[in-house]
C-alpha cells in the first residue's frame, strides 16, 4: 500500500491541496511539521503529527521536525480562544531543547538518505529586522485574506479580540516554508486541520517569492466518543514525559478509551497493519467486555513511548491495581498505582515493635476513633495490603511492610490510606 492511500486507510487525510496525492506516489518528499514550544514536554495531541512524519520516513520521504523558538514567542491564534500566554526567549530554548529529545525516539536522525533533520525557527526569525521583515513578507499578504482566516475570524467574534502580535502569526509561519524550501528543499507541510489556513499561507508565500509549486496535507483533530478534549483526564494533561505523566497512568489513559474510539486510535497511534486492526475491530464488535482492543492499544503506544520496560512496569501496575492481592507487588508498583491517596509516613522503629491496629488506623486518617477502628476490624472490614485483618489484638509490625517501604490499609472496598516507611 502506497504512503497516500494508507494515510486514507487510516483516515489521516482531513485535506490536501491539489495533486498531493500523486505527488506523494512518485516522488520522494520533504515533508515539516511545526511542534509549539509551549511546554516542556509533548503530549498526546501531538502524537498524531509526530507519527504522521514517522509514517513519512518509512515511506522513504524525509522529515523536519520544526521546533517553534521563534513562533513559541508569539503564540499561534489556531484554537484558541484568549491569548497565550507570552514565553521568555530562556522557556522557549528549554523548551525546545526537551521536544528534540522526545522527538529523537520516534525518528531516524542523521545526514544520511531520508534521515530526519531538526530546526529551530528561532535561527532566522530572531535575526531578521521589522523593515526587512515587513518589505519582503508582509507586502506579499492583504489584510482581507488575513481577516478570512478562520482561527482569525473565530477571535474577532470573541470578547476578547486578537492581538496584532498574535494576528501576525501567520506571517511568521509562511515564512517558515520559504526557510525550509530554500535550506532543504521542502516541499510539502502537514499539520492539523486547524493549520491550514496557516499552511496555505505558507505555500502561496512560496509560490510568490520563488515561483516554486509545494503541498500540504492537514491531519483530522483528533477527538473523542465522549465528548471531551482528547488528551485531558480529571488529573490533567497526559505528557509524554515520564516525569509528568508516568508510564502508568500513560497505559491507563489508553486502556480506558471508549469502545466508539478504540479502532479509530488504533489506526491512528500503531503502525498495527490492516488485517490486526480489522480483527480487533471484529473483537470490539462480537465481544467488547474483554477490551483486547484497548490493551493492545495501551501495550503498542506505551512501548513506542516508553519502550518496553515503561510498558511492562505500567502492565505489572494495572495488576495491583485490579488484583486481589498485593502479595506480588512491590513498594513501587504500589506507591505508582496509589500515587494520589492520602498517606502517611512512619517510622521504621515503631514497626519493629509492631504498631496497635486501631492506632494506625486513626494515624493515617482512615478512621476518626479507635472505637471506629476496632468496630471495623471486628465487622471484617479492614484490609492490610488488601488481605483481611481480623484481630484486633495483633499488631502491624514490619513484616507487613511490601520491601520495606509500604503498608496499604484499605476500608471496605474502595477507601485507602498508604503507609510510607521511613
Amino acid at each position: 500500500m502506497g504512503l497516500y492511500n494508507e494515510l486514507k486507510w487510516r483516515d489521516l487525510v482531513y485535506d490536501g491541496t491539489e495533486g498531493v496525492a500523486e505527488v506523494l506516489e512518485r516522488e520522494r518528499m520533504t515533508a515539516y511539521i511545526g511542534f509549539d514550544p509551549t511546554a516542556a514536554s509533548l503530549h498526546v495531541g501531538s502524537f498524531l503529527p509526530i507519527m504522521a512524519l514517522a509514517r513519512l520516513q518509512r515511506h522513504g520521504h524525509t522529515p523536519i521536525a520544526l521546533v517553534g523558538g521563534g513562533t513559541g514567542l508569539i503564540g499561534d491564534p489556531s484554537g484558541k480562544s484568549t491569548e497565550r500566554q507570552l514565553l521568555t526567549v530562556e522557556q522557549a530554548a528549554e523548551n525546545a531543547e526537551a521536544i528534540r529529545a522526545q522527538l529523537e525516539r520516534f525518528l531516524e536522525f542523521g545526514e544520511r538518505g531520508n534521515g530526519a533533520r531538526m530546526a529551530n525557527n528561532v535561527d532566522w526569525l530572531q535575526p531578521i529586522g521589522l523593515l526587512e521583515f515587513l518589505r519582503d513578507v508582509g507586502k506579499h499578504f492583504t489584510v482581507n485574506s488575513m481577516l478570512a482566516k478562520e482561527s482569525v475570524k473565530r477571535r474577532l467574534s470573541a470578547e476578547e479580540g486578537i492581538s496584532f502580535t498574535e494576528f501576525s502569526y501567520q506571517l511568521l509561519q509562511a515564512y517558515d516554508y520559504v526557510v525550509l524550501h530554500d535550506r532543504f528543499n521542502c516541499n510539502l507541510q502537514l499539520g492539523g486541520s486547524d493549520q491550514w489556513g496557516n499552511i496555505t499561507a505558507g505555500i502561496d508565500l512560496v509560490r510568490k517569492l520563488r515561483g516554486a509549486r509545494v503541498h500540504g496535507l492537514v491531519l483530522p483533530l483528533v477527538t473523542n466518543a465522549a465528548g471531551t478534549k482528547f488528551g485531558k483526564t480529571e488529573a490533567g494533561t497526559v505528557w509524554l514525559d515520564a516525569r509528568l505523566t508516568s508510564p502508568f497512568r500513560f497505559y491507563q489513559f489508553w486502556l480506558n478509551t471508549d469502545d466508539r474510539d478504540v479502532v479509530k486510535y488504533l489506526k491512528y497511534f500503531t503502525w498495527l497493519d490492516r488485517p490486526m486492526i480489522e480483527a480487533l475491530d471484529e473483537q470490539v464488535r462480537i465481544a467488547p467486555e474483554q477490551r483486547e482492543a484497548q490493551r493492545t492499544l495501551a501495550r503498542e503506544v506505551t512501548t513506542l513511548v516508553h519502550g518496553v520496560d515503561g510498558m511492562e512496569a505500567a502492565e505489572r501496575a494495572s495488576a495491583v491495581l485490579f488484583g486481589s492481592s498485593l502479595a506480588s507487588a512491590t513498594a513501587q508498583d504500589v506507591l505508582t498505582v496509589f500515587e494520589d491517596v492520602d498517606s502517611c509516613e512512619l517510622a521504621k522503629d515503631r514497626l519493629i515493635e509492631g504498631v496497635v491496629p486501631a492506632a494506625l488506623l486513626v494515624e493515617s486518617g482512615l478512621v476518626s476513633s479507635r472505637g471506629e477502628a476496632t468496630r471495623l476490624i471486628k465487622q471484617g472490614g479492614l484490609y492490610v495490603n488488601d488481605v483481611r485483618f481480623t484481630d484486633e489484638r495483633s499488631k502491624i509490625s514490619l513484616q507487613h511492610a511490601l520491601e520495606g517501604r509500604v503498608i496499604v490499609l484499605r476500608k471496605g472496598h474502595r477507601e485507602r490510606r498508604i503507609v510510607k516507611i521511613v
